[in-house]
């Protein structure tokens, strides 16, 4: 095969197919290859960079809501910290001739062991008020920040009614 006879590529190829034995455009090549260049670049084909471009915007919003949600997520930890916390307290107070106090003091090493899901909550401390019938815990906090300067207050009560013997 000699030089004239050989295969064209790339650029000579597609001028070869637009073009004709003598050299003029063939009737509607070029719009058929207009048409084509029109549907690719319709159909996305041809925009390069804009994956970069697309993530550069989303990025922030998805890091917001990551980091949004696990706050959401230690608020609702540090919520059920501390109604369990108020709960043992309660139990430990409601028992027949239980000492004052008891029921704090439960609370505390409750809280103690219960890691720092909930913070600030030694500073009033856990409170429980004993009645005739009835005992209260409440514990109140704040829940752990996993975005700066973002904590929600938690406040949890349990109630119970206290031990007594009665006439049957």
């Amino acid at each position: 095969m000699s030089w004239p006879d050989a295969p064209r590529t790339g650029r000579a190829a597609a001028t070869a197919r637009l073009r004709g034995a003598s050299g003029r455009p063939r009737p509607g090549a070029v719009a058929r290859r207009v048409r084509a260049a029109r549907r690719r670049l319709a159909a996305g084909g041809t925009d390069r960079g804009a994956n970069p471009v697309e993530l550069a915007v989303v990025m922030p919003a998805v890091l917001v809501l990551l980091f949004a949600s696990v706050q959401v997520a230690a608020w609702f930890v540090a919520r059920s910290t501390a109604l369990n916390a108020a709960q043992s307290g309660v139990n430990a107070q409601r028992v027949l001739q239980a000492p004052a106090g008891a029921g704090e003091a439960r609370a505390t090493r409750f809280l103690g062991a219960a890691g720092d899901w909930l913070v600030g909550w030694d500073s009033p401390g856990p409170t429980c008020v004993t009645g005739p019938t009835e005992v209260t815990c409440t514990v109140t906090g704040r829940s752990l920040s996993v975005i700066p300067g973002v904590s929600f207050r938690v406040r949890q009560t349990a109630h119970g009614t206290v031990e007594r013997w009665t006439n049957p």
